[in-house]
């Protein structure tokens, strides 16, 4: 979009002088007027007028994060159902910001606002900090003149998909962490402990047992090949991230990630909460059920969870119901299917949906339950074992020349 360089004068006199953006030339004359400033002089700015701006480093910026993200639109809300003008809402959040990137943002939306832009499309400027759903919710807000309904509306969903988001990463993270724990201690000991043994043992001359030579065994192969065994577990990693990234790569592993025995259940209800947390709280919020639904399969985290609803939402345009093109698809649960029809029959089709997001977020928290209550004596057998068996591998032909000698 061009920048415009302009001089004039505001409404209390006072001379004024800047930048804006806008499509043409007469675009600019009408969002100066509607700013309030009587202009003396409006050209296309060249090249020499532009300022020079420093590089973008988007990565050395903290993150704006959802906590972030709902004090601001909680505040937010709060100060617009008091009745404080738009502009001035958000001037006092830009102030008080702790976060510097949102700091920044807010400052340029408050600007964007300023010059005539509505707040969604000034939202646009920033989409990884205010995605789709974000946009489009705050854009039917200030289209009904419920901008503060929106707003809380939007905070309550935030928060209820990062508790989600956090339950399923938890349960996660733990047997994560111990297997690579784990791994750590027995490739410390293959290269550093079992060779001092080894060098003792072959002073004995005597014949090791079986555990205690496999043990020597792979300490010597680690050592000898560890560079092509870490070449290949590098490349073994970047070739699932490629083929994750290509879209029929990625569809084939979504699918074999629902189909998973424990943790494929876990996923799929997951889903099925995010969909319809995110559908309700759009279509209680007035937004079209197509652009709704097209939010909602950008947002699925599933190829094949987007895919059933890009084919529902395709369905819809041509005159069906939501529940059947879903149901067809086969991939969420027969009663949300039978939920979702009878929202739509009862024209409580947004009510239903928050019933069915709060009733798997309660299965989701009784399947992460379950899944680290098995896990935890699976971890424990497991360390016990690999552990257990190298130190009892090393003492054995101690304990056969102890039992020898005595």
């Amino acid at each position: 979009m061009p920048t415009f360089a302009y001089e004039g004068r505001s409404a209390d006199g006072s001379a004024k002088k800047g930048k804006i953006d806008a499509d043409d030339l007469n675009a600019a004359k009408v969002r100066l007027r509607t700013m309030r400033i009587q202009v003396s002089e409006v050209k296309q700015a060249s090249a020499l007028d532009m300022e020079l701006k420093l590089p973008d480093w988007k990565f050395l910026k903290p993150k704006v994060t959802t906590k972030d993200l709902v004090i601001f639109v909680r505040q937010f809300a709060t100060m617009i159902d008091s009745g404080l003008p738009l502009i001035q809402c958000l001037d006092i959040q830009a102030k008080q910001a702790s976060n510097p990137t949102l700091r920044e943002e807010l400052t340029a939306i408050k600007g964007s606002v300023e010059s005539g832009t509505t707040f969604a499309d000034a939202l646009k400027k920033f989409p990884d900090t205010f995605d789709t759903l974000f946009q489009n919710l705050v854009a039917a807000g200030e289209v009904g003149g419920i901008l503060d309904t929106i707003l809380n509306r939007l905070a309550a969903f935030m928060e209820k998909s990062e508790k989600l988001t956090r339950k399923v990463k938890g349960a996660m993270t733990y047997p994560a962490i111990v297997m690579t724990v784990a791994l750590i201690v027995v490739v410390v000991l293959l290269l550093f402990v079992v060779p001092t043994f080894e060098s003792m043992f072959l002073e004995f001359g005597s014949a090791l047992p079986a555990p205690t030579q496999v043990v020597v065994d792979l300490s010597v192969f680690l050592q000898n090949n560890w560079y092509i065994l870490l070449g290949a577990m590098l490349g073994t990693f970047f070739a699932l991230k490629w083929s994750y990234g290509v879209p029929r790569g990625r569809k084939v592993w979504d699918t074999l990630l629902l189909k998973l025995p424990v943790f494929g259940d876990l996923l799929r209800k997951v889903a099925v909460a995010r969909f319809c947390r995110t559908l309700g709280t759009m279509v209680s919020s007035g937004v079209p059920i197509l652009d709704a639904l097209d939010i909602c399969a950008k947002t699925a985290g599933n190829v094949v969870i987007e895919e059933a609803v890009m084919g529902a939402r395709q369905s819809i345009s041509e005159g069906r119901t939501i529940a059947e093109p879903i149901q067809e698809a086969g991939v969420f649960p027969d009663m949300v299917c039978q939920m979702i029809s009878v929202g739509e029959s009862t024209g409580a089709l947004d009510i239903m949906l928050t019933k069915i997001a709060d009733f798997y977020d309660e299965e989701v928290d009784q399947s992460v339950e379950n899944l680290t209550s098995m896990m935890e004596p699976m971890i424990m057998l497991f360390l016990g074992v690999v552990v257990g068996g190298f130190v009892i591998a090393m003492y054995m032909p101690i304990f056969s020349m102890a039992s020898a000698i005595g």
